[in-house]
C-alpha cells in the first residue's frame, strides 16, 4: 500500500546517474511532485521555500523552513537537512541554501557566491559578502547545476532570487528527464492507481445513487464522498495515507458540468439543482499515497433525448477509436489524430474541445498527452485517462474518463464503471 524506501533509493540513483552523465555538480529539486516522488516527502508548498538536493558525490540534503525539520527528517532518508527560521527572514531563505550549495560542493570556487542577508523584497535586495570566517569548501568540477526549475517558485507571496543568480552557474533544466521517468510507472505505482480506482468507483456508484431532481450538487457530492471516505476506512484504514494538499480520501462530483453547464469541459462546481432533462458530467477519484486514477462518466436526468443519445454515442465511439488505437510502440499523436479522424468523417469537429488524454499518477495531469503535437511513443507502463469529449452548446457536455493501462499485449482498464447510457440515467 506504499512506495518501498528501496525504490525511492533506486530512484534517487538513477537521478544521480543522469547527473554525472550530464558532468553537473548536482540536481536541485523545488517542485513538491517532484519532492515527493524521490523522496516520499510530501508536504504542503506555500511561500516557504523547500528544495531536494543531490550533489554528483551522492550526498541527499533538503532545505526546510524551521516548522518542517522534523517532518523531513521522518519522512524522507537524507544525509542532512538545512533549515531557516522563517520566510522572508534574515538572513534569506536563499542565504541559508547558498551555504549548504557550497557545502555540499556544488558551487564552483571561481564562481563568487555571496550569502543574501537582507529580508527586503529582491527588487532592493543587497548582496552582502558572508560574514563568518571562511569556510573551507570542496571545488565543484562542472558550470552547470541541474534544477527542475530556476529557482523556488512563486507560490503565496514568494520572492527571492534564481538558482541561477544564487550560483553564478547555468542551470540545466532537468523536468522534461523527470517527466519520462515518471511517465513510466513501477508495480507498486500501479498497484496504488488500481487501488485509486477502486475508491473513486465506489465514490461514483453512491454519486450516481444520490443524485436526484431538486437535490443539489453540492449535497450529493459531499454525501457521496464522505461515504465513500467512511466505508473505505473501516477497510483499509490503518494502511491509508491520501498524501494529497486537496482531499482526504475517494470523491466523486460534478464540478459544475450540469444541464447547459456541461457543454463547458472546465467549469465550477456552482451548487446547481438538478432538473429533469439535463445533461452531467462527473468526475471520480482517490488519492492513494499520493497517487490518482480518473473515472468520468455522462448521465441523463430522465430518459436522453433522441439528439442527447447522438451524441452521446458519437462520443463513446470516439473514446473506442482512441482505445483501439492506443498500443505500445504508437506514438500519442497517432491516438489523438485517429480520435480527430472521427470527429471529422462524421461532421463532429464543431464540438471538440480538448485533446483526447494524459498521463496520470503523482500529477492529475501529467505528461505525455494524446494530443497530435505529442510525438512521445507509448511504452509498456505508461498509465493515460482517456477522455475525447464532445461539447454541444445549450445542449451539455459528453465524456467519459477511464483510466487505461499500456501492456505488452495492448491495454489493461484499470477503471471499470458502465459506459452505455442506459446505466447512467437518473430516474425522475
Amino acid at each position: 500500500m506504499r512506495i518501498t524506501r528501496a525504490e525511492f533509493n533506486g530512484r534517487t540513483q538513477q537521478l544521480l546517474e543522469h547527473i554525472r552523465q550530464q558532468r553537473l555538480t548536482g540536481a536541485v529539486l523545488f517542485d513538491s511532485t517532484n519532492i515527493l516522488y524521490f523522496t516520499g516527502f510530501a508536504f504542503i508548498p506555500t511561500e516557504r521555500p523547500i528544495a531536494f538536493v543531490l550533489s554528483a558525490d551522492g550526498e541527499r540534503a533538503m532545505l526546510v523552513p524551521r516548522l518542517e525539520v522534523e517532518h523531513a527528517q521522518t519522512e524522507a532518508e537524507l544525509d542532512r537537512v538545512a533549515h531557516y527560521l522563517e520566510y522572508p527572514g534574515d538572513p534569506h531563505p536563499m542565504a541559508i541554501f547558498q551555504d549548504l550549495l557550497m557545502d555540499m560542493g556544488m558551487i564552483k570556487e571561481n564562481s563568487n557566491p555571496q550569502f543574501l542577508h537582507s529580508p527586503v523584497r529582491p527588487e532592493s535586495m543587497v548582496v552582502q559578502p558572508h560574514q563568518p570566517a571562511p569556510k573551507q569548501y570542496p571545488i565543484a568540477s562542472s558550470s552547470q547545476i541541474g534544477a527542475d526549475m530556476d529557482g523556488y517558485p512563486w507560490i503565496f507571496g514568494y520572492e527571492g532570487v534564481s538558482l541561477s543568480q544564487l550560483t553564478g552557474m547555468t542551470v540545466h533544466n532537468l523536468q522534461g528527464t523527470l517527466n519520462r521517468r515518471q511517465a513510466i510507472k513501477s508495480p507498486a505505482e500501479i498497484a496504488l492507481i488500481k487501488e485509486s480506482c477502486k475508491w473513486g468507483h465506489l465514490a461514483h456508484v453512491l454519486l450516481q445513487r444520490y443524485t436526484a431532481v431538486h437535490a443539489t450538487e453540492t449535497a450529493v457530492s459531499l454525501h457521496a464522498s464522505q461515504e465513500a471516505t467512511l466505508a473505505m476506512m473501516d477497510a483499509i484504514g490503518p494502511l491509508y495515507r491520501a498524501q494529497s494538499m486537496w482531499l482526504t480520501g475517494p470523491f466523486a462530483g460534478y464540478r459544475g458540468q450540469i444541464g447547459r453547464n456541461a457543454a463547458i469541459p472546465h467549469a465550477l462546481a456552482n451548487n446547481i439543482t438538478f432538473q429533469p432533462g439535463d445533461v452531467l458530467v462527473t468526475g471520480a477519484s482517490c488519492p492513494m499515497w499520493g497517487y490518482n486514477s480518473e473515472l468520468e462518466r455522462t448521465m441523463f436526468v430522465g430518459q436522453p433525448s433522441a439528439e442527447q443519445q447522438t451524441y452521446f454515442n458519437h462520443m463513446k465511439a470516439a473514446q473506442e477509436v482512441a482505445f483501439e488505437a492506443m498500443k505500445a510502440g504508437v506514438t500519442c499523436s497517432s491516438v489523438d489524430t485517429a480520435v480527430r479522424g472521427y470527429y471529422e468523417k462524421h461532421n463532429l469537429m464543431p464540438y471538440w474541445k480538448h485533446h483526447s488524454g494524459h498521463a496520470i499518477g503523482l500529477r492529475y495531469h501529467e505528461g505525455p498527452f494524446l494530443d497530435t503535437g505529442d510525438q512521445t511513443v507509448l511504452q509498456e507502463g505508461m498509465v493515460f485517462t482517456v477522455e475525447p469529449g464532445l461539447y454541444v452548446p445549450e445542449l451539455g457536455g459528453f465524456r467519459h474518463s477511464d483510466t487505461v493501462l499500456v501492456t505488452a499485449d495492448g491495454l489493461e482498464f484499470l477503471t471499470y464503471y458502465p459506459r452505455d447510457w442506459q446505466s447512467l440515467v437518473i430516474p425522475v
